[in-house]
């Protein structure tokens, strides 16, 4: 069982999404969360721009199982790997999403200067309303997301396998 926290929080849009913490005590847990997390976007649809989680965290934290479990909530069949060397990887939605027709899941532990992501079309990508952008590393280019960027936050627990996930905004 996933133990919760004022499972809520407000976008500048006034919608509630989740706030504090929820601590999750298995890779499967933190993978609910996300598809908690998913269905909760999925369920506002589109916006004027796209949808951006900052996942921040140290090694080994869950930064990567979090966006497998995001991903896979969403239909994607694919084996979602951490894009380390080749920076991004692009999901295509094929099931209903309101709105969302692509996932976009960035690493960018080894970005040093913005302008290495910036000249991947990366303002394009985040500019584009029909796109869900998860972004683990994100410090490089936190000034370039957008204000109601959604940050994920994982730590490790007190325990083998605890994470602590908090969710709030920018």
């Amino acid at each position: 069982m996933i133990e919760t926290r004022r499972f809520y929080y407000y976008r500048s849009t006034n919608t509630k999404f989740f706030k504090n913490k929820m601590i999750s005590k298995s890779k499967i847990q933190t993978q609910k969360i996300a598809v908690k997390l998913a269905k909760k976007i999925i369920s506002e649809g589109a916006g004027k721009h796209a949808r951006v989680l900052a996942l921040t965290g140290d090694l080994g934290s869950g930064k990567t199982a979090f966006t497998q479990g995001f991903i896979k909530s969403l239909g994607i069949k694919t084996h979602v790997l951490s894009p380390t060397f080749v920076i991004f990887r692009r999901y295509p939605i094929h099931k209903e999403a309101n709105g969302f027709k692509n996932i976009f899941h960035f690493d960018l532990y080894r970005i040093q200067k913005p302008k290495e992501i910036i000249d991947l079309d990366f303002k394009k990508i985040i500019r584009d309303p029909e796109n869900i952008v998860l972004i683990e590393w994100p410090k490089a280019i936190m000034k370039y997301l957008p204000k109601d960027t959604i940050c994920v936050e994982l730590n490790h627990g007190g325990r083998a396998n605890e994470r602590i996930v908090n969710v709030k905004c920018k």
